[in-house]
């Protein structure tokens, strides 16, 4: 059994993967922004350095850690403000990198950490700007302190979704006329569930898989990569 530090638990792909992992028999001590999100473990402001290393150290003991912190903006970058920018570089590279720094210092024995980016930091999407840049931030950071504690046995990993049913991206699918619009952007010609994302980090979490580090696990329908062909 391995012990996990969930961070923004309450995200509908966190939320998913602690009951994954739970099914599974490890123990997951989680984290939201606010107390009654989901009824966390530790209330955590996950772009506060100090902060998140706090977090790791009540967790106690772990095997890995995955960071699920994140927003949405569907903007091109004429039609974004700064304030927004800056949210959605705090929301999901921030707290990234405040995970990555917070695992280095303490997962000293080794372990997993699991980053969320998105298959829109390599499709080309219009309207994804600032969260396709923040996204691919994601991915830069994950190579580089893939190889920065590989030495310490921390392997560093991420995973890039599609679209995927949760509360973030109900705005996404919730007429009938954007839904199918998106599963024709999808090669498999359907939209993800939780559970899809949940299954590919608790691979990555795992510690049998412990030779996979500094990789980006497309968990997309084919959207990052793919072009369909136009159904009839």
């Amino acid at each position: 059994m391995a012990r996990y530090l969930i961070i923004a638990a309450s995200s509908g792909i966190g939320a998913a993967t602690c009951e994954l992992l739970r099914s599974a028999g490890h123990e997951v001590v989680t984290t939201a922004r606010e107390a009654g999100n989901g009824d966390p473990d530790i209330v955590l402001d996950a772009t506060d350095f100090e902060a998140v290393e706090r977090a790791f150290a009540e967790a106690g003991r772990l095997d890995g850690v995955a960071c699920f912190a994140g927003s949405m903006l569907l903007k091109p970058a004429h039609l974004t403000s700064r304030e927004q920018y800056d949210g959605i570089i705090a929301a999901s590279l921030t707290t990234a990198f405040a995970t990555v720094r917070a695992a280095g210092r303490q997962l000293r024995s080794g372990g997993a950490v699991v980053l969320v980016s998105s298959a829109a930091a390599m499709a080309g999407l219009p309207n994804h700007d600032a969260i396709a840049a923040a996204k691919a931030g994601v991915i830069g950071l994950m190579l580089s302190s893939a190889a920065s504690y590989a030495s310490q046995g921390l392997r560093i990993n991420a995973v890039a979704p599609g679209l995927t049913r949760t509360p973030l991206t109900s705005a996404l699918t919730a007429s009938e006329g954007s839904r199918k619009v998106s599963e024709s952007m999808h090669a498999l010609g359907r939209l993800g569930d939780p559970d899809d994302v949940a299954r590919g980090v608790q691979f990555l979490l795992d510690p049998a898989n412990d030779w996979i580090t500094g990789q980006v696990l497309g968990i997309d329908g084919g959207l990052g990569h793919l072009r369909p062909k136009v159904r009839a």
